[in-house]
């Protein structure tokens, strides 16, 4: 009964995932300025799938099977009316290690399980988690990986042969060493012209798409001089490859375990970022990050059938469809529809494009990813962003992109409960002088000590709290008051039962007040509020805590007993107000 209950849940959530009437709305709206910015977006996109197919190990077919078939199913299944999915350069720099030591088939095993673990995090609703990653975890994780896509285009910028390795620093270095034994001035020639053809023209005329022009004359200028030093993509099938899993291997499933979780956590992170970025650019557009999860989800299990490598949201491709007018899906699947077109008309073209046009095209696009004055801007906000942007742009460089984010992410909470914990403060507080007379009142403030807790109680800063308050000397009442204490965790509480034990030992009395029913379980769980009721020392006020310390004091023979006992109504708050 259970299982069928939880199996109908499920079923139910998928169902919830899927496309509705009003996406059909959307693409109905003005399907002419969709067809448009489509088209440009395919235009955009074909150099960067096939150069990031060559990149990722896999070859330049594979970059385009992952943009069609990716491309269509992220569009028509995902979460964002404005997101363009393909082959991108964050998730060729977590490729090319798994290439060399898994090969080929390891990839596309990988994508696969990617691809059903994307699926499960959108059935758990886990897209909204992407909110916690801090900003400049985000900038770093950018300018890392910008960093290692420009590093990877070093060896086919210069028309050397790729060095064996996975290391981007270390491939860079042979790649120049092997340069300057043997220089190509062709190459390098190639590849600097096309990016600084598409720099200065994107800030010359923004709406024309200088990277396809660059990669079109660099072919034909190739072609038409004969110029062997500038090596072509080569060969090319006229079509998509019938859909396969040959490549599986179960008995790898295990090996590739790890690798599958690092794409598909860049996967989620890549494309909830871009979907975002794009409902910012844009005025009334909102996405859902689980959708966009299920369909991620999707496109990685269709794409490794068809020989693609792992895809997800591309930032660039969908700021050029927001730019252009796309406004519904109806622009992503024209993109992956025009890229099919390409595959079956145009291979034997494509396939004569020079390996060095395509380097410039990706270093240029490493160059924009790069915004500096986010960079800057983040720098100078706070010493801890800062710290934390550098931290993730090298882990980036030097590690690993997932473990970048991870290591981005734990530094940035280290520091913001090395902030939080800072508030909290242990004020030394005047006694109210009440109905006592003044030379009462004298007597009492030589006696007694009143403390107040602001702020966090918890694991962070509390030790600091228990030095400061261990330190108190020359009374023989301590009053707590705690009604502005805003949390207390299990170490928070056993600190408190700490300096309450130690106080006692010295034979100083600890009274509290305004301790807050929210926060009664966990001292009670520690056996702190045990250890304060056991003479009565917990009040519900600061004044009647002051009257309990009188008591205390009476009992001691420190002070006369009252006269006269006299009641007031006891206001918690205006009382915390006046001190």
């Amino acid at each position: 009964m259970r299982a069928s209950l939880s199996l109908s849940r499920i079923g139910a959530r998928i169902a919830a995932l899927m496309p509705g009437r009003s996406d059909v709305a959307e693409m109905r709206r003005d399907p002419r300025r969709d067809l448009l910015a489509g088209l440009t977006v395919a235009i955009v996109a074909l150099p960067l799938a096939l150069g990031f197919g060559v990149s990722s190990g896999l070859g330049a077919e594979a970059g385009l099977a992952t943009a069609v078939v990716a491309g269509a199913l992220a569009a028509v299944f995902g979460g964002s009316n404005l997101q363009v999915s393909g082959p991108t350069g964050a998730m060729t720099v977590v490729l090319v290690p798994i290439v060399a030591q898994y090969g080929p088939g390891g990839v596309l095993t990988v994508g696969l399980m990617a691809g059903v673990m994307l699926v499960v995090l959108a059935v758990l609703k886990a897209g909204k988690y992407m909110q916690y990653v801090p900003a400049p975890v985000v900038e770093g994780f950018t300018l890392g990986i910008a960093c290692v896509i420009g590093l990877q285009q070093i060896p086919n910028a210069l028309g050397v042969p790729k060095p064996e390795g996975d290391r981007v620093l270390v491939v860079t270095w042979h790649a120049l060493q092997e340069f300057a034994k043997n220089p190509n001035w062709t190459a390098a020639a190639f590849a600097l012209a096309v990016a600084a053809a598409m720099l200065i023209g994107a800030r010359w005329r923004p709406t024309i798409p200088f990277s396809i022009l660059a990669v079109i004359a660099a072919t034909l200028v190739a072609q038409l001089a004969g110029l062997d030093a500038a090596q072509p993509i080569g060969d090319l099938p006229s079509g998509l490859p019938a859909p396969s899993i040959a490549f599986l291997d179960l008995g790898a499933l295990g090996s590739l375990l790890a690798p599958a979780v690092a794409v598909a956590a860049l996967a989620a992170l890549e494309s909830l970022l871009s979907a975002s970025v794009a409902d910012g650019m844009t005025v009334g557009q909102k996405h859902d990050p689980d959708r966009e999860l299920f369909g991620q989800g999707l496109a990685n299990i269709a794409a490794p059938l068809f020989g693609g490598v792992p895809a997800t949201g591309a930032i660039a491709r969908t700021a050029v469809n927001v730019r252009t007018g796309g406004s519904s899906r109806l622009a992503s699947l024209v993109h992956a529809a025009v890229l099919a077109l390409i595959v079956f008309a145009a291979a034997p073209l494509v396939s004569k494009i020079p390996l060095a046009a395509l380097a410039g095209v990706l270093l240029a696009t490493a160059v924009r990813m790069v915004e500096v004055g986010s960079l800057r801007a983040m720098a100078k906000a706070t010493g801890s962003d800062a710290l934390i942007l550098v931290l993730t742009a090298v882990a980036t460089l030097v590690l690993d992109l997932v473990y970048a984010v991870i290591i981005g992410i734990i530094a940035a909470g280290a520091l913001a409960l090395r902030a939080v914990a800072q508030q909290v403060r242990l004020d030394q507080v005047p006694l109210d002088r009440a109905d006592h007379s003044v030379e009462e009142h004298e007597l009492l403030a030589e006696h007694i000590v009143a403390y107040r807790i602001d702020g966090p109680l918890f694991f962070a800063g509390a030790h600091r709290f228990l030095l400061e308050l261990a330190e108190v000397a020359d009374v023989r009442v301590v009053i707590l008051r705690m009604s502005r204490v805003t949390t207390i965790d299990a170490t928070g509480a056993l600190v408190l039962k700490d300096v309450v034990e130690k106080l006692n030992r010295r034979g100083i009395v600890v009274l509290t007040s305004g301790i807050r029913a929210g926060q009664r379980q966990v001292l009670e769980s520690v056996g702190a509020l045990a250890l304060l009721r056991l003479e009565g020392r917990e009040y519900a006020s600061t004044p009647e805590a002051i009257k309990g310390a009188r008591t205390c004091l009476e009992r001691a023979g420190v002070m006369p007993p009252l006269p006269v006992q006299r009641s007031r109504p006891v206001d918690e708050e205006a009382e915390e107000s006046v001190v």
